[in-house]
């Protein structure tokens, strides 16, 4: 799986918008657009973040890995 659609797909679960989700990362609903959509690479500062605040791991995040928390 493609991480930007685990990307959408994770925001949409949490029925979150890109606004609210650009606010946890301190960055604007436009460039969090851009991530989404492939248009700029994702920061690892902001990939770091995304996986603390959905609690999955990077590779889940990725599409490396199916399971969302190794730990658990």
């Amino acid at each position: 799986m493609d991480y930007l659609k685990r990307m959408r797909d994770l925001r949409e679960d949490s029925d979150k918008t890109q606004q609210q989700i650009a606010d946890v990362l301190g960055t604007s609903q436009t460039m969090y657009a851009r991530y989404e959509r492939g248009a700029n690479e994702l920061p690892i500062r902001h990939l770091m973040k995304l996986c603390d605040y959905y609690h999955v791991s990077a590779d889940y995040l990725l599409g490396r890995s199916d399971i969302k928390n190794p730990k658990r």
